[in-house]
């Protein structure tokens, strides 16, 4: 399993937790995650891109896979880290993590392939290369293009 400890995070933020967000056992319910990582993607994209992706395009997602190491118990401090480790022509791969931020302990890995879509026209289309390269600037990787 690739936890992406080599990655260098430039995206982490504190995600607080919910009493909603805690089942009968005492932790954090599966389907929770979801909803947390959805948050930061769009921080993510935010700090990244710019709000003006948003008006031009949508995000659909393709594939998500998650692996669960360990329960979060409320009240643990926990952050999500969020980086693009992948941009293809109309595609982007995204992992994030969910960290203990007293322990580092990895709680949850996220992988999530999402596609540019067009809603007006109701295709995929190809993220523009101005996008790509504001991404690449944030993540200091020149390299994440298909070339």
């Amino acid at each position: 399993m690739n936890l992406y400890d080599d990655l260098v995070w430039h995206h982490q933020m504190p995600a607080q937790l919910r009493f909603s967000d805690v089942d009968r056992f005492g932790h954090m319910n599966n389907a929770v995650y979801f909803s947390i990582f959805d948050t930061f993607k769009m921080q993510y994209f935010r700090e990244a891109i710019g709000n003006e992706f948003f008006h031009k395009y949508a995000i659909v997602m393709a594939n998500l896979q998650a692996d669960y190491l360990s329960p979060i118990y409320f009240p643990d401090e926990i952050a999500i880290q969020t980086a693009i480790i992948h941009l293809g022509n109309k595609s982007f791969t995204m992992i994030q993590r969910a960290i203990n931020t007293r322990t580092k302990d990895i709680k949850c890995v996220c992988k999530s392939i999402m596609v540019t879509y067009d809603i007006n026209e109701n295709h995929s289309v190809a993220m523009p290369q101005e996008y790509k390269q504001r991404i690449m600037e944030f993540e200091s990787n020149p390299g994440l293009c298909d070339k």
